[in-house]
């Protein structure tokens, strides 16, 4: 149990939050969302104690233990990855080291003997003869081969030691646990195994996340930073941006009764209430929806984009025709024999275990890459724009924003441009930053902009979520949902694939599947995971 009391952070002479009087209790899952900047991050490092707080309290249940996802991956480089789990729970890290130090004296005295005794008892409290192969069974689930359990920290791969940064924030079951962005760098295997032991918890855990279906799945509360405070609403994301948005269309229905208002409120919480009950939830023990006071639903002060793709013209009925397709790179086989058409309505997600084979076929599709064997065609009426995964060299020029987006529209007078930065919020002077100097959300924003005034067809997005803030991935989600033409995409995203997808297609160095289905029935059907076992085998 966590209890924060009067909590108050101020850099400079500006407060971040102030006031914030909270509980979280174990069985819980708290989904911290908020704004860019609005301080999701600094309240987990004030929790954390990383940070001290301007004012007020944080107290921890007597003896309950805090483990806290780290993010300094070179840390544990001279530690073996199985130790580097095992110090995610330090007494019983300590109580280890102490013990075999003793064992180890050759002059080992009585007073050492009774020493050791002591440390033997808590150590077997503390589950001390379980801890390797707790720590493995972690370390497995989060997709580290048993092979690199005794391989050193600094021999894996950045996208591993995430993976043991996990498991090690995970081990011992601790009573308060602290996740930032947790699924960064998971494929979707990893995340649903994730999704599915977080739902299990039994204790508390605060998280912050981009990835909505996996608040969705985990998350029993939002803890809402904005306003300059921090609310708690009972509920996942979902829940809490519904009944945002629905609260802002109140707010703006000015005419609207009182009655009528609340009579609204009350009706959209059973029905999303009833939703909950029949969604495919990772597990049935979570109330998704408890006590909740209608009047504490207020729309929220964050912006969201304005992306909106308008197709010139329909597509035609030939639109893309991919024929014996093959590519290795540095001698890896990632696929072969592929084939497949595209056809009018269709949404496809590509899948692989290997993220370079959905790249490597968006780039070959796009006609920046070449394939070992094999063509490509698209049909006449075909207009295409390409939001790729690196957009690292559109961006090294010292071009301002708007002469950046200049180049890329026929009508390139300021009001217009104006106009196409205005929907990526980007307001007054902003126009006139180097892009170079852009974050990486800005560059990714300024990228969907360049893909909007193609008015194309057909959309290629390869992982379009990189780099973007919940409400810009809320945003691009909800258009690619209503876009009247084709999208050929590789995502992360599970809400991404399942909401707009009607067709996956997956990859293998095998040979393919291709099924006209929905993305949750794609992952939880038994035939098509032994088809991929043996593909991948």
């Amino acid at each position: 149990m966590i209890t924060v009391s009067n909590l108050e952070i101020q850099f400079g002479k500006k407060a971040l939050f102030q006031d914030v009087n909270l509980k979280f209790t174990p069985g819980n899952c708290y989904g911290v969302i908020g704004a860019n900047g609005a301080g999701k991050s600094t309240f987990l490092r004030l929790i954390s104690g990383d940070l001290d707080p301007t004012r007020g309290t944080i107290q921890f249940g007597p003896g309950e233990r805090l483990s806290v996802l780290k993010q300094d991956h070179f840390a544990f480089d001279e530690f073996t990855v199985l130790d580097t789990v095992l110090q995610g729970h330090i007494d019983l890290w300590e109580v280890r080291n102490e013990k075999d130090a003793l064992y180890a004296k050759p002059d080992f005295s009585d007073a050492d003997g009774v020493r050791a005794a002591e440390l033997e008892e808590r150590f077997a409290e503390m589950n001390g003869w379980d801890a390797e192969s707790n720590a493995a069974s972690l370390l497995s689930g989060l997709g580290i081969k048993e092979d690199w359990h005794y391989s050193l920290m600094k021999d894996m791969s950045g996208k591993q030691k995430v993976r043991v940064l996990l498991a090690q924030a995970l081990f011992g079951k601790p009573d308060n646990l602290l996740l930032d962005e947790p699924t960064n760098d998971l494929d979707l295997d990893t995340v649903m195994w994730l999704e599915n032991y977080l739902s299990n918890y039994d204790n508390t855990v605060l998280v912050v996340s981009h990835d909505r279906h996996f608040l969705d799945s985990v998350c029993t509360h939002s803890v809402d930073i904005d306003f300059g405070k921090i609310q708690l609403f009972a509920g996942n994301y979902s829940f809490w941006y519904e009944s945002s948005q629905l609260a802002l269309r109140q707010v703006q229905a000015k005419n609207k009764k009182a009655e009528e208002k609340k009579k609204e409120l009350q009706e959209f919480i059973a029905r999303f209430s009833a939703n909950v009950a029949k969604s495919k939830q990772t597990t049935s023990r979570k109330k998704m929806i408890e006590k909740l006071n209608i009047e504490e639903i207020m729309p929220s002060t964050r912006k969201y984009p304005g992306i909106i793709f308008t197709p010139e013209r329909e597509v035609g009925n030939k639109i893309l025709e991919v024929r014996g397709l093959a590519k290795s790179v540095e001698g890896q086989l990632l696929f072969k024999e592929l084939e497949f058409s595209i056809e009018k309505d269709d949404k496809v997600a590509f899948l692989s275990r290997d993220p370079r084979a959905m790249t490597q076929l968006l780039e070959i599709i796009t006609n920046n890459e070449k394939p070992d064997s094999g063509t490509v065609t698209w049909g006449q009426t075909i207009t295409t724009a390409y939001l790729p995964v690196d957009n690292t060299t559109f961006f090294q020029t010292d071009m301002t924003l708007i002469e950046w987006l200049g180049q890329y529209s026929a009508d390139s007078s300021e009001t217009f441009l104006r106009g196409f930065l205005g929907k990526m919020l980007f307001s007054g002077e902003d126009i006139y930053k180097r892009v170079k100097v852009l974050s990486g959300g800005e560059k990714q924003r300024c990228m969907i902009a360049r893909m909007m005034l193609n008015n194309a067809n057909v959309l290629i997005l390869d992982t379009p979520v990189n780099h973007l803030d919940l409400e810009s991935i809320q945003a691009f989600n909800n258009t690619l949902i209503t876009f009247k033409g084709v999208i050929l995409m590789n995502s992360h995203d599970h809400e991404f694939i399942q909401t707009v997808c009607n067709r996956i297609i997956e990859l293998t160095p095998n040979g393919m599947i291709d099924k006209r289905i929905e993305f949750d029935d794609y992952i939880t059907s038994e035939a098509i995971r032994g088809q991929l076992d043996k593909l991948y085998s």
